[in-house]
């Protein structure tokens, strides 16, 4: 029996897609259309790394990694080899992938926390090379973007740009680029989801080696997730780094990985919509705790705790389920 529309994911995909074409009747400056662009960004990478974490159960501590490896990627074909920035975002992902099917092959055979180690060593050595080649990467004090080049312009934050009979500004159409972007990345996931790809992975994170004994081939999902869930992160990091025009180490930092585990924990693990919202929440949530200046980071932490102890389950599922139990 099929599963009504209105009860199927697609028709959160269709509610998500109606949100973001709703939010520029509600910004009301550059502000707050940066903010959203963060917001969209943020999410295609917690989308992503929902599909190793939340429905794989594998815990990567080091996906930032792969976000400044897309970035830095972009930054060096674009400005050292002249190559354009949609071909280098490619070749940038392409390359991402590649390495963490290297990389993936010999730490996706440990379990636990020694897993979490490993892939937080990967964290730890790319932020360290990134300090340290400077004449690659530019070492601590950055490189430099060159802007998007999309419909024949290139599109800076700055200026204003025709566009389906209308004018945008710059942040208005990085906008519209980075929600395009988030509804792709989450149509692809809810496809991965509903694919045999997605079944095994929710048997490898129910129990490996019940998963083993049916055939689950658990070392071949493990891989071929964790590489999808490092594309993500890669494309992301590729459209920040040339929305930014400018990125430094620290997005590779180990601050940044724990903030994108946080936001698939805080919005609920193998729940698509749940990591979205969680990544509007992290993004959001500084901005209003700006007036406690060096008592942030502690009005924020138990911010996140008390969800913990109150929503387990994250945001999403845990509010959806009290919901369901209250119409029953």
């Amino acid at each position: 029996m099929k599963t009504p529309f209105l009860r199927s994911p697609y028709a959160g995909l269709l509610l998500l897609a109606l949100v973001l074409a709703l939010m520029p009747f509600l910004v009301r400056n550059d502000f707050h259309y940066d903010l959203l662009t963060k917001i969209c960004l943020t999410a295609t990478v917690a989308v992503g790394l929902n599909l190793l974490v939340g429905y794989a159960g594998q815990v990567s501590l080091g996906h930032a990694a792969f976000y400044a490896g897309g970035a830095y990627a972009s930054a060096i074909l674009t400005s050292q080899y002249q190559i354009t920035p949609l071909p280098a975002m490619l070749i940038a992902a392409a390359g991402v992938g590649v390495i963490a099917w290297l990389v993936g092959r010999p730490i996706l055979h440990l379990k636990g926390h020694y897993l979490s180690m490993a892939t937080l060593g990967l964290g730890v050595i790319a932020a360290i090379v990134l300090n340290n080649e400077d004449q690659l990467t530019g070492g601590p004090d950055g490189i430099g973007l060159p802007p998007l080049s999309l419909l024949g312009h290139e599109l800076s934050v700055f200026g204003e740009y025709p566009f389906a009979g209308l004018t945008l500004t710059g942040v208005e159409l990085w906008y519209l680029l980075a929600a395009a972007v988030l509804l792709l990345a989450v149509l692809l996931a809810l496809n991965i989801i509903d694919s045999p790809l997605g079944r095994a992975l929710r048997a490898l994170h129910g129990s490996e080696i019940a998963a083993q004994v049916a055939g689950v081939d658990t070392a071949r999902f493990k891989l071929r997730v964790f590489v999808i869930s490092a594309v993500y992160a890669s494309v992301a990091g590729s459209l920040y780094g040339h929305y930014s025009g400018f990125i430094t180490p620290g997005i590779a930092s180990f601050e940044h990985s724990i903030e994108l585990i946080t936001i698939v924990v805080l919005g609920g693990m193998a729940s698509t919509f749940g990591v979205i919202i969680g990544a509007v929440i992290l993004v959001l949530i500084p901005q209003f705790l700006t007036d406690f200046q060096e008592l942030e980071m502690v009005v924020f932490g138990a911010i996140l705790m008390a969800v913990m102890i109150f929503l387990p389950r994250g945001l999403l599922p845990t509010l959806l389920s009290r919901f369901q139990r209250g119409a029953r």
